[in-house]
């Protein structure tokens, strides 16, 4: 990655703390202009979304994001907040996240959406749950760390 600057619409943090995040891609989608200027005001949400290949065609799409329309545009139109929207993928990367499904336990999930240019991109992730003792473990270990680093601040300054 170069100079540009990413300017993330929505980042989703809980991700990192449900799923192990084997492997990240970054991944163009398709959308129509409606969503744009919502996604422009931030009028999306992706707590809950995922990503599935149809077998057959190999197309890969982001399912469960919701994106509001905005109150401004034409009230004529029907717009469909929840469709499937294409991503853009080259084939190995289809190929790579078809092998990662066709293993036990993994899914793949969206971690954030961001301006890249004029671009919308998409950061997915192949990712394994944890079990709750696996964030129970790494919580006690954050809070350690941080108790060792106030004991060792502590010894310093004597």
């Amino acid at each position: 990655m170069s100079n540009e600057k990413k300017k993330y619409i929505i980042l989703n943090k809980k991700i990192y703390h449900d799923f192990f995040i084997k492997k990240e891609i970054e991944a163009g989608i398709i959308l129509q202009g409606w969503e744009v200027k919502s996604l422009r005001f931030n009028n999306i949400t992706i707590n809950n979304s995922y990503v599935s290949i149809l077998h057959n065609s190999n197309k890969v799409f982001l399912l469960n994001s919701h994106i509001n329309p905005l109150n401004t545009i034409c009230n004529h139109i029907k717009y469909n907040p929840v469709r499937k929207r294409e991503l853009l993928l080259n084939k190995k990367e289809i190929f790579l996240l078809k092998n990662f499904l066709n293993s036990k336990g993994f899914t793949i999930v969206v971690v954030s959406l961001y301006w890249k240019k004029s671009w919308c991109k998409l950061k997915i992730a192949v990712a394994k749950g944890k079990k709750q003792y696996d964030k129970r473990h790494l919580l006690k270990s954050k809070e350690w760390n941080i108790d060792r680093m106030r004991i060792i601040k502590k010894n310093i300054k004597i």
